[in-house]
């Protein structure tokens, strides 16, 4: 294998599909990515068999031939070379990496050990998408996926159809978001581990992208290469039965203001202690008490109706929840102190974000 492409290009390609191998790979195999070059097009595949990245580039082709070289080492080299051609190399069990001087040479790893992966295509039985907006909407609704690995049904996002629109949900058992792609609705549902989602835009982020959710996998592909991860396997909660369809008190503040008095008061509250909201006529009052430190307190004009009433959230909850909302305006919907909030955008309907209080 013997090629020549340009030093961002190459660096580009290599880094993306790098970004689907695991730090601490079952064999040694998977610490590599597969390169294998045809005709004018180098393609590149990384996997850590529960998420696999295809990507490709054209490329100047000395001899065809494929080797699997070590992702970071290889991706890290290319990237740390001075600009222009980069040439890569494989010869006698090694791969050379050279760029307008400097050199690196790697040990190849095994072909034949590297599993074979079909490069999944989303445009077969799959839906179009705005790249740009699904991007968007992941990091929405990612905020309030679980981190806890021993609870892997809490660690993704489930697609599901819902009224002619694409939804994605994700919960700790904390908080939950949802949100609508009106106007695409998949055939499949499916839980997608967030983990592979937030790769997304990294890897195969464009201004269209088809989307496919199977019986086992997830695919999602571009003009830039697809992005294959493993379905989570067991029954997302019943997340419907926790919103409610009216809410007695709604409260309406600039989102730039309340975000603002959040982040002042999670100086005090340091993520353990809640912040109180006093929502009465013209607005809310935030504030939170620590008794070893002290405390703070101010007030945040907006539009309420309702009964005056008290309610409490953890700063961090809270703050991803306000900050996820692409509005000017944040709407806070609550029925009383002791039951989950709502927060939305104004005039974005299509999102949603419940929290649970926390007792005072």
């Amino acid at each position: 294998m013997h090629l020549r492409a340009e030093h961002d290009d190459l660096a580009d390609v290599l880094a993306r599909a790098t970004r689907a191998v695991g730090t601490r790979a079952p064999v040694e195999v998977l610490q590599g990515i597969l390169c294998e070059v045809q005709g004018n097009r180098l393609r590149v595949t990384g996997s850590d068999l529960e998420m696999t990245v295809h990507t490709s580039l054209e490329v100047e082709t000395l001899e065809e031939g494929k080797a699997v070289i070590p992702a970071r080492l290889a991706a890290e080299a290319v990237r740390k070379l001075p600009p222009g051609a980069v040439t890569i190399r494989t010869d006698e069990g090694e791969v050379e990496i050279t760029g307008n001087g400097p050199s690196f040479r790697l040990r190849q790893l095994a072909v034949d050990d590297f599993p074979r992966l079909v490069a999944e295509d989303a445009e077969t039985g799959g839906i179009q998408v705005d790249g740009d907006e699904v991007v968007r909407a992941i990091g929405q609704v990612s905020v309030a996926a679980s981190h806890d690995d021993a609870r892997p049904i809490l660690t993704g996002v489930l697609f599901e159809p819902n009224e002619g629109a694409l939804r994605l949900v994700a919960t700790d058992s904390y908080r939950l978001a949802v949100r609508d792609l009106p106007g695409v609705e998949p055939g499949g549902t499916g839980l997608v581990p967030v983990r592979g989602l937030r790769e997304l835009g990294r890897t195969i982020g464009a201004e269209k992208v088809n989307v496919n959710v199977g019986d086992r996998e997830a695919s999602f592909s571009s003009d830039r290469g697809s992005l294959t991860v493993r379905l989570i396997e067991g029954a997302f909660p019943n997340y419907r039965q926790l919103i409610p369809d009216t809410y007695a008190n709604r409260l309406t503040v600039a989102k730039s203001a309340i975000l603002d008095a959040i982040d002042r008061a999670s100086l005090v509250a340091e993520d353990h202690i809640p912040v109180r909201l006093e929502m009465s006529d013209g607005g809310v009052d935030v504030s939170v008490t620590r008794q070893e430190v002290g405390g703070t307190a101010e007030r945040v004009e907006g539009e309420y109706t309702g009964e005056k009433m008290t309610i409490a959230f953890n700063p961090r909850y809270l703050s991803d929840g306000v900050s996820a909302i692409e509005d000017d305006e944040v709407v806070f919907e609550v029925l009383d102190g002791l039951k989950p909030g709502i927060l939305r955008g104004a005039s974005s309907p299509d999102f949603l974000y419940l929290l649970m209080p926390v007792r005072l």
